[in-house]
């Protein structure tokens, strides 16, 4: 991975109310934007759920489904104007997959950012792919 920025994985740290959390940590992004940053390892994710990683100065929700595909969504909620999308809950409403706010439980697509209950609110989508067990994140332009 060439010229790729590496995450640091921290130790596992227990997040509110004894829910276990991963901590990763992102060197802020020198140089170009859209590269594509390293996050963490696949088994890093717990299957049908999020973990939140810093990509330059954003915070992305990633979230791992039980096939091993990876979706990347912005971690900040507009309603509650909290980063709390990566401790939603995953599921499919109306046949598109979704993540639900853990704060007033909005649902926001996790291919388009779409929330399905209000059309004019979105959150932003950032490209994830798989490099062996490397989840990779493309920073934000």
């Amino acid at each position: 991975m060439r010229n790729a920025v590496v995450a640091k994985i921290l130790s596992p740290k227990t997040g509110g109310e004894g829910i276990p959390a991963i901590g990763l940590e992102v060197p802020e992004l020198a140089g170009p934007k859209n590269q594509w940053v390293a996050v963490c390892q696949l088994d890093d994710i717990v299957p049908n759920t999020g973990v939140c990683a810093l990509v330059g100065r954003h915070q992305v929700a990633v979230f791992r489904l039980d096939d091993d595909s990876v979706y990347a969504i912005d971690n900040h909620d507009p309603y509650s104007r909290a980063n709390v999308l990566s401790r939603g809950i995953m599921g499919d409403l109306k046949g598109e997959l979704v993540v639900a706010s853990p704060v007033y439980k909005q649902h926001f697509s996790l291919i388009s950012g779409q929330c399905l209950e209000d059309p004019g609110v979105r959150v932003p989508v950032y490209p994830v792919r798989l490099d062996g067990a490397t989840v990779l994140v493309q920073s934000a332009p």
